[in-house]
């Protein structure tokens, strides 16, 4: 009580202070301690502050113009960082082009620096390499871009040299470019900067250079995987080798020198390690830290294991972030290569598309949950139920596809995707598999002003069951017309919270804040709507709490 006091008499700026430096679950655990607790935790600037906060200012920026742009100027930031944390949807758009354009490819890179969409190099029909490098202006805002049209061009280049399978990192407004193979089948390992020079009437050029980068390299390849780390680092890993094997080696090129030179070093092999494999994703998560997933191992089996490696400590090592199978049929992603993995808005992965063993292609996207993946211990079932999400689609679904090229623009908000092979075919040889339409993924993020705050659900008591580790209401809920019988424990589990109940209908936990013989509030943190159970219990939204009686 004393402590519950102490808190209860700091003033407004000192509670927000505090509450600017907490993870948001626990300030909407804050929020339902008191109603004065509540008012604090709603504050409108401080939802902005840690959507700026867990997402960077340009994300949040993003969403303040889209806020402006869609009639959502009054929608509440805490509603906002509610939509973005329960992303649930996406729609996907072919871009239509003005002009020229790339010829079809898979096994590219695409890039977006400075404004400026990147492409380069790719495999086409009879498995020959592409030396060709196109740019597209889309610009830094991120407002709609439902009428966008591509206006692609094509630099003079001539360096570097054509190959497919290679990887492009962005660096500041820089590209490192590493590896490769080419149609003659030879692996390669040289490390390319490309400096990009904008120029006036929406031209660019790239100023491409070999790196010096000393004695020390990577072994050659190509298909392999490789992120940026806070614009300092690139880390690569595994690939196929000279001889075809498959490598399972990770390297680090530390470019802390500005760009005019680098140093690779290679990782000590410390045991557990992910299997050697190629066609896999390697993806940056902030920090020091990245995420691998997926790819093709070197008996030609395809996986579908998440890997986590920090190189900021001091003997960095491969953590397996193993899954609870018992728990996860039809909710994670099944195995594949060729995908991508992007980081999004919200901290989330999306991948998308790839391939089975069967050479099969994908047209699903699912998104990895990093807080998930931090949160909970690995192997654990809420970090398995909460890890993976499969996305619902809106409107037209993209084709299937494999070892295409993705990007993300800097709000997060928007996917590009460019070619791959696609519609399922297993001849890769043949020139229809290849593609070289262009998609623009966009997260579906509801930002209007509704005329109801809240929604109400009204569960009425049918019968009260057991499961086996305790009591079990089961209820039928009633809302819009559409009836629906479904067990109220399950409702609550599914927010996250587990409650234990007696039979006896009056016994409640502590926390009840209000006592009606027909309805009873009882104060949950959730970003829900206010759901009222008859003779049984409410979950009310991190908003507000209606009154009964």
């Amino acid at each position: 009580m004393e402590e519950e006091a102490a808190v209860a008499r700091l003033g407004c700026d000192q509670v927000l202070s505090i509450l600017h430096l907490l993870p948001a679950e626990s300030v909407l655990s804050f929020a339902a301690a008191c109603r004065a607790f509540h008012a604090w935790a709603s504050s409108d600037a401080l939802w902005e502050a840690l959507c700026r906060r867990d997402w960077g200012a340009r994300a949040a920026a993003a969403l303040a113009e889209r806020r402006r742009r869609g009639g959502g100027g009054g929608v509440p930031w805490r509603r906002i960082y509610a939509e973005v944390a329960l992303l649930g949807a996406l729609s996907a758009r072919r871009v239509p082009v003005k002009g020229a354009s790339p010829r079809p490819r898979a096994s590219h890179s695409l890039n977006l620096v400075a404004g400026w969409l990147v492409l380069f190099g790719g495999g086409c029909e009879g498995g020959r390499h592409l030396d060709d490098t196109w740019v597209a202006y889309v610009g830094n805002g991120a407002g709609n871009r439902s009428s966008a049209v591509f206006s692609w061009q094509q630099l003079d280049s001539g360096t570097p040299s054509g190959r497919f399978g290679h990887s492009c990192s962005i660096v500041g407004d820089a590209l490192v470019l590493f590896g490769g193979i080419n149609d003659q089948g030879q692996r390669l390992n040289d490390t390319w900067i490309g400096q990009i020079i904008c120029e006036e009437s929406r031209r660019m050029k790239i100023s491409w250079r070999l790196l010096e980068v000393g004695p020390h390299a990577p072994y050659p390849r190509g298909a392999h995987a490789a992120c940026c780390v806070d614009n300092k680092f690139i880390v690569i890993h595994g690939g196929i080798g000279q001889s075809g094997s498959r490598l399972g080696d990770t390297w680090l090129l530390d470019l802390s020198n500005g760009l005019r030179s680098g140093i690779w070093h290679q990782i000590e092999d410390t045991e557990p390690l992910p299997l050697s494999r190629s066609g896999h994703t390697l993806t940056w998560i902030g920090g020091s830290r990245m995420v691998l997933f997926g790819g093709r191992g070197s008996e030609f089996d395809v996986l579908n294991d998440v890997w986590l490696l920090d190189i900021n400590e001091r003997y960095p090592k491969w953590k397996e972030l193993k899954y609870d199978l018992s728990s996860v049929l039809g909710e994670m992603p099944f195995p594949r290569v060729g995908h991508s993995a992007t980081l999004v808005l919200g901290g989330k992965i999306l991948v998308y598309g790839g391939e089975d063993s069967q050479r099969r292609r994908k047209d699903d996207f699912w998104t990895l949950d990093l807080p998930a993946l931090l949160q909970f211990e690995s192997g654990s079932k809420k970090m398995t139920k909460r890890m993976w999400k499969k996305l619902r689609i809106d409107g037209q679904c993209p084709n299937y596809r494999s070892f295409h090229g993705a990007c993300v623009d800097t709000s997060g908000c928007h996917v590009y995707i460019f070619g791959g092979m696609v519609d399922g075919l297993v001849h890769p040889a043949e020139a229809s598999v290849f593609t070289s339409n262009c998609l623009i993924i966009d997260l579906k993020i509801s930002l209007k002003i509704f005329r109801q705050t809240f929604t109400m659900l009204t569960f009425h008591l049918a019968d009260i069951g057991h499961y086996n580790d305790g009591p079990n209401w089961c209820s039928s809920a009633n809302c819009g017309g559409m009836h629906t019988c479904l067990p109220l424990r399950m409702s609550l589990s599914a927010y996250g919270f587990k409650l234990a109940f007696l039979c006896q209908v009056h016994m409640f936990p502590k926390n009840v804040c209000q006592y009606h013989p027909e309805q009873i509030v009882v104060s949950l943190p959730l970003m829900g709507s206010l759901m009222t159970v008859k003779r049984g219990i409410s979950l009310p939204s991190m908003t507000r709490l209606k009154r009964h009686g």
